[in-house]
């Protein structure tokens, strides 16, 4: 393809995933665009992390992919809504870059993750990677919106060893309201990974005035107790780390008023979902 040269010449690594990144894909001719997309021979990455203890098991790499189709009001990276502000990444380099830390990763436990953006925006490159990824002994984790998971095939799954799944909320109108997206293939994928037994980790942003409705969240801690796969509920207080990006992509930020939960909040919503036989952090 026409970018193997700008490949060889872009940093991928990354200090932190709040970094903003654009226009690094931009002069991808659009055929090699859609050949990456129906091929998975090439990717779009935002970046990739290291040393992360909060993306899985143990410490991770973590490569944080463009493309979403969710438009969350309190999404702390926007330049990973479009694929082509990503860096365009063949799945070699990509293994390339991992190989290095196979001996540290197994050493901690930990693994690799592939986050986004959306991963399965782009997921014929997501699947490759995960199996080359796995054939290398790493653990290999998934973190999605679940709402494209009927693009990857049950076969496919099994090169998944963690599904992050990050539900945003339970009722369909707030969740609409927040993603701009239905919530139903979402809850559908979360009963397909159940029936297929892959374990999952659920994640769930605590949005004061937004995400914090008390019923919500029991409705939501039922369905998950339900599913008989959820290996531990993350709730992770909503922050404003990501603001800065909205300001100079010149995006309307809804919620620069908001404060991070009180603690007492995040407690009694962790509490929810432990009363209902789940492990909740």
């Amino acid at each position: 393809m026409a970018v193997e040269n700008h490949l060889a010449a872009t940093e991928l690594e990354a200090t932190s995933p709040y970094e903003l990144r654009i226009d690094r894909g931009r002069n991808v001719p659009e055929t090699d665009i859609k050949r990456a997309l129906a091929t998975g021979e090439l990717g779009f990455l935002h970046s990739f992390t290291t040393g992360s203890t909060v993306d899985g098991p143990g410490v991770r790499v973590v490569a944080w992919t463009t493309g979403c189709q969710f438009r969350c009001l309190y999404c702390h990276n926007p330049d990973t809504w479009n694929l082509t502000n990503g860096t365009p990444v063949t799945v070699a380099k990509a293994v390339e870059e991992l190989r290095k830390y196979r001996h540290g990763l197994n050493t901690m436990k930990g693994g690799f993750t592939l986050s986004g953006g959306e991963p399965l925006m782009q997921d014929r490159f997501a699947v490759r990677l995960m199996s080359a990824v796995r054939d290398l002994g790493i653990h290999t984790a998934l973190d999605t919106n679940g709402a494209l998971g009927d693009r990857i095939s049950d076969a496919e799954l099994e090169n998944i060893d963690l599904v992050l799944l990050d539900i945003k909320s339970w009722s369909p109108e707030r969740h609409r309201t927040l993603t701009g997206m239905e919530i139903r293939p979402v809850l559908d994928f979360a009963a397909r990974l159940a029936r297929r037994k892959r374990p999952v980790w659920l994640r769930f942003v605590l949005v004061p005035g937004v995400t914090d409705d008390l019923e919500d969240i029991e409705r939501l801690a039922v369905f998950a107790s339900s599913l008989g796969n959820i290996h531990r509920v993350d709730v992770l207080p909503f922050h404003q780390m990501g603001k800065f990006k909205w300001d100079k992509l010149k995006l309307r930020y809804q919620l620069a008023e908001v404060e991070p939960p009180f603690r007492s909040v995040v407690e009694l919503t962790k509490e929810i979902f432990k009363g209902h036989g789940l492990k909740a952090y």
